[in-house]
């Protein structure tokens, strides 16, 4: 079978606090530990989307708008919709599998993750997925 579950790949999240939000795999499990015999993904995305400002608006202004504030989760395949989109940011040596284990490892990839996004929304790449979905 075709492995199309492949990190910097854009994916919707389609259940649990986080529904129709837009996400990145950074890696992917095909059930290999015993367990968790089901395929999951660990993604990233935004918990706190970019505000819209005006050119105008003073520089600390724009910055505070800027801002992005992230999440790290496990997902179960069943439970998300890929898209044929991908992201250009390298996550994969920041987020590893034991970040998730204790909370200190997980608020400091947190902040890089952060770094890195709004390294990506302030020099205008991939604004698409700077945006909320709207149904």
């Amino acid at each position: 079978m075709v492995k199309f579950l492949k990190s910097n790949k854009a994916v919707i999240i389609l259940h649990d606090f986080f529904v129709m939000q837009k996400a990145m795999i950074i890696r992917a499990f095909d059930g290999d530990t015993r367990e968790r015999p089901y395929g999951r993904c660990l993604v990233a995305d935004n918990a706190k989307y970019p505000k819209k400002f005006i050119h105008k608006d003073f520089a600390k202004k724009k910055a505070k708008k800027s801002r992005v504030k992230p999440f790290l989760k496990l997902v179960n395949y069943n439970h998300i919709m890929p898209t044929h989109y991908t992201l250009n940011v390298d996550l994969k040596d920041i987020v590893t599998l034991d970040v998730l284990q204790t909370r200190d490892k997980k608020v400091a990839a947190s902040k890089e993750v952060k770094a890195h996004f709004e390294e990506r929304f302030k020099t205008g790449k991939n604004k698409w997925f700077f945006t909320k979905l709207r149904f």
